[in-house]
C-alpha cells in the first residue's frame, strides 16, 4: 500500500556550482515522482518535499550520496494523500531554483557558512535542552518567534515574543528598529517551523548585539516530536503546503480566530485576491463565503 509522506529538510554548506545541484535535484525528483519546492544557493540546500514512502527513502538516501550533503537532517510528516500517478496530494506541482539565499531574510552578505554549517550563529539546544534553560532562568528566557507574523497567529510558544513581519525579509529591518534592544541582555531562544529561518536569525541577533543567542535545533517540529502539546508549545504549526497547518496531538489547542465571524479555529486559508499573498485565519464556514484580507475587501 502506497504512504504518502512529506519530507522537510535544510542544509548550510558551501556549493561551488549551484545550477549543476539544481539540475541533479530535478532530474532525481522527477525519476522519483516526487513534488514540492527545492532552493538551492551557493549557502546551501533547502527543500520540501512530497510522495510515495518509498520514493522518498531513495530520494535522501542518493542526496546524502553527495559529500556536501552527508550529514543533511530530515524531518517527516505524514501526507495528506497520492492522486492517481502516486503524485503528492500536498504540492501541485516541482520547483527547484537557485536563489542569493535559501531562507530569505535579504542579507545574503551576513551569512558565513563552511563545511560545518552556519558561522556565528546561535547556541542549538534540543527541545530537551531548552526546558533545562527554561528550569533554570525562568522567566528570563524569552521565546523568540522567527516565523512571518500570521504564522503565529494559530500556534506559538508560550509568551513568545511574536515581531511584526508579514515575510521574511522584513526581519533585518526590524531589528535594527531598536523594540527589541531591551532583550539584548537576555537569554533568547529563535524558533521557527523546522530550524533553517532561525540558523540566519540567531546570527543577525548576535551581529546586532544580542548577547545570550539560542536555537531550537529542528525547530517547532522536532520539539513537537519530543513533547507534543505537552510542553511550553501551544496550537497548531503551519505548514506552506496545501495541509496549511498540523497538530502534534489529538488535544491541541485552538488559539487561531476566524477573521470573519470571530469563532476559534486553526484553519488558514489565502487571500480570494490572486495577487495578494496574505494568509487568513477561516473557520471553515467563513471559508466559503470566498474571504479576503482588509487591503482587498470593498
Amino acid at each position: 500500500m502506497a504512504v504518502p509522506k512529506i519530507l522537510l529538510y535544510y542544509v548550510f554548506t558551501p556549493l561551488a556550482d549551484p545550477d549543476a545541484v539544481r539540475l541533479w535535484q530535478r532530474n532525481l525528483c522527477e525519476s522519483l515522482g516526487l513534488r514540492g519546492r527545492i532552493l538551492i544557493s551557493k549557502h546551501g540546500l533547502n527543500g520540501t518535499v512530497g510522495g510515495e514512502l518509498g520514493a522518498l527513502k531513495r530520494y535522501v538516501r542518493k542526496t546524502r550520496d553527495y559529500p556536501a550533503f552527508k550529514g543533511i537532517d530530515v524531518k517527516w510528516s505524514e501526507g495528506t494523500g497520492l492522486d492517481e500517478n502516486g503524485l503528492s496530494l500536498d504540492f501541485p506541482r516541482l520547483v527547484v531554483k537557485v536563489r542569493d539565499e535559501i531562507v530569505s531574510f535579504g542579507a545574503p552578505d551576513e551569512l558565513r557558512v563552511d563545511e560545518t554549517g552556519v558561522v556565528g550563529g546561535g547556541e542549538r539546544l534540543a527541545p530537551e535542552q531548552v526546558h533545562e534553560l527554561v528550569a533554570e532562568r525562568g522567566d528570563d528566557v524569552v521565546f523568540f518567534d522567527g516565523r512571518n507574523g500570521f504564522e503565529a497567529e494559530i500556534g506559538r510558544f508560550r509568551g513568545a515574543v511574536i515581531p511584526d513581519v508579514a515575510t521574511t525579509r522584513e526581519f533585518t529591518a526590524e531589528l535594527d528598529s531598536g523594540k527589541y534592544d531591551h532583550l539584548k541582555d537576555k537569554p533568547v531562544v529563535t524558533y521557527c517551523t523546522g530550524g533553517i529561518r532561525c540558523e540566519v536569525l540567531s546570527g543577525l541577533m548576535k551581529s546586532r548585539g544580542f548577547s545570550e543567542v539560542y536555537q531550537l535545533e529542528g525547530g517547532i517540529v522536532r520539539y513537537g516530536e519530543a513533547f507534543g502539546d505537552d510542553g511550553l508549545w501551544d496550537g497548531s504549526l503551519y505548514v506552506f503546503d496545501q495541509r496549511m497547518s498540523v497538530d502534534f496531538s489529538d488535544h491541541a489547542a485552538v488559539l487561531g480566530r476566524c477573521v470573519a465571524c470571530g469563532e476559534p479555529t486553526k484553519h488558514m486559508r489565502n487571500c480570494r485576491d490572486l495577487s495578494c499573498r496574505e494568509q487568513l485565519v477561516v473557520c471553515p464556514g467563513c471559508a466559503a463565503g470566498d474571504p479576503a484580507c482588509s487591503a482587498h475587501t470593498v
